[in-house]
């Protein structure tokens, strides 16, 4: 099985040549590596050697093994020996994914060297230069790969905004790319990707005066209105919200724009406008289950509980992949109808999520509510408590079933103890205070008020 894996390994190296040491190949004959639709790799004729083919699997195996300094070692020397831009293709990638970008610099020139014309190559090295920090250096491979770029000139200056948006050093990030736009002003584009880094580097009076630029060029390009709302979202939410609701007025089949519309109206409590911006979207996506979640949970912050159920049903319909989270609202809804046989169906079948512990708990307290108090303990024995809060929130909760079973003196002394771990929680000093005046001692519900009105002044029950 090693030897097969290693075999192919070999035979990745064989079409990296173009000669065995008794034929020639010619490169007219391995098969073209592309890198895009309308660039093909010149490849050098090499004879395979049994030192080249050493070198190969030595590079493999110490990778597998993630050995890491030999595996780099190993390619860059294989890019060196044989010049083939595929080899140092590799060593680059490889280079990179071990954190030796130095080695990658190394191997790209040398891709660059063997195949000139290859635009990735000159990608991959301003990318290189700038995780390096050697900005300058990247700035002048990205003005070759705009000079020789065989598609609109719009998407690579937005492929540049992408490489430089991460740079750490923003305000040397958005020299790069004013100093870039600065060669194409009349794409839309440009500006864009100014504003855009400009939004990462802090400076939103350039960001929303390039964008509007960019508008003004391009008045129906959507990506520029949404950046402008999102520039103006933070101190002009009003401005955003008819930027955007100007937009989609005119082009109404604008659904990115309109998805950020409803999520603006939203952030600012506008439920019901939210609401039916969702709504239209729904029904242009109908077997969407975000577009179902979203208005259930609207409609259940407007308090319209029917529509909340049937939306938050939808979405599990519709293949909702965060089942758990719905469950736990339906259990909620079904509280809030009156129907406890029902919110308990829903929260039984919440297995795991954030929800999880608050939907057990619920089960047994509604479990202790019906009198189901064998079933209730059982249920409270099976939950695991991640941390001190739920702990205590299930001593609360055993402290309740013993309550409801009017075992007062049980209850009283559950919750004593735990006060002992936890004297400054106001939960357990308030559930103690209440159980000890059910037992008649008031003096000890005195004393347990007052330390709760000390500590929490703004409790709701401390007075």
């Amino acid at each position: 099985m090693i030897q097969t894996k290693y075999l192919i390994c070999a035979s990745l190296l064989l079409s990296a040549c173009a000669q065995t040491p008794k034929q020639s190949v010619n490169a007219d004959h391995v098969a073209p590596a592309q890198e895009t639709a309308t660039h093909v790799m010149k490849l050098p004729e090499v004879e395979l050697s049994s030192e080249l083919l050493f070198d190969f699997l030595v590079s493999e195996i110490a990778a597998q093994r993630g050995e890491v300094d030999l595996a780099v070692a190993g390619s860059s020397s294989l890019a060196q020996k044989t010049r083939d831009p595929r080899l140092a293709m590799r060593a680059a990638h490889m280079a990179i994914r071990s954190g030796r970008v130095d080695k990658a610099i190394e191997s790209i020139k040398i891709w660059q060297e063997a195949d000139p014309d290859s635009p990735m190559a000159t990608r991959m090295l301003a990318s290189a230069l700038l995780r390096m920090g050697r900005v300058e250096e990247a700035r002048d491979e990205l003005f070759k790969v705009l000079d020789t770029a065989k598609e609109p000139i719009g998407a690579s200056l937005v492929q540049t905004y992408q490489m430089l948006a991460p740079y750490h050093d923003k305000s040397a990030a958005l020299k790069v790319m004013q100093e870039i736009a600065a060669v194409y002003p009349d794409e839309a584009e440009s500006h864009w990707s100014v504003a855009q880094v400009a939004r990462v580097a802090g400076d939103d009076e350039l960001a929303l005066s390039e964008i509007r630029i960019a508008r003004d060029i391009r008045p129906e390009w959507d990506l520029a209105v949404s950046v402008e709302a999102q520039v103006l979202q933070k101190n002009a939410p009003e401005q955003a919200l008819d930027i955007l609701q100007t937009y989609i007025k005119r082009y109404p089949e604008a659904k990115e724009i309109r998805l950020q519309y409803a999520r603006l109206l939203l952030d600012q409590k506008q439920y019901e406008l939210s609401r039916d911006q969702f709504q239209i979207l729904s029904e242009e996506n109908p077997r969407s289950p975000e577009m179902s979640y979203a208005i259930a949970l609207i409609s259940l912050q407007l308090n319209d509980l029917s529509r909340s159920e049937e939306q938050f049903k939808q979405s599990l319909e519709k293949g909702k992949k965060d089942r758990d989270t719905v469950q736990y609202y339906l259990g909620r809804l079904g509280e809030a109808k009156k129907d406890d046989q029902e919110a308990l169906e829903h929260y039984r079948q919440v297995q795991g999520g954030e929800n999880h512990f608050a939907a057990q708990v619920r089960v047994v307290y509604l479990l202790s509510k019906a009198g189901q108090f064998d079933e209730a303990r059982l249920s409270l024995d099976e939950i695991q408590p991640a941390g001190e809060e739920q702990k205590i929130k299930l001593v609360l909760v055993e402290a309740n079933i013993l309550r409801l079973k009017n075992r007062f003196p049980e209850a009283y002394q559950l919750l004593k103890e735990n006060l002992e771990l936890n004297s400054e929680h106001p939960e357990i000093l308030y559930e103690t205070a209440m159980m000890a005046e059910k037992n008649g001692e008031l003096e000890a519900f005195e004393r347990l008020m007052r330390k709760l009105l000390d500590l929490d002044p703004e409790h709701a029950h401390a007075y």
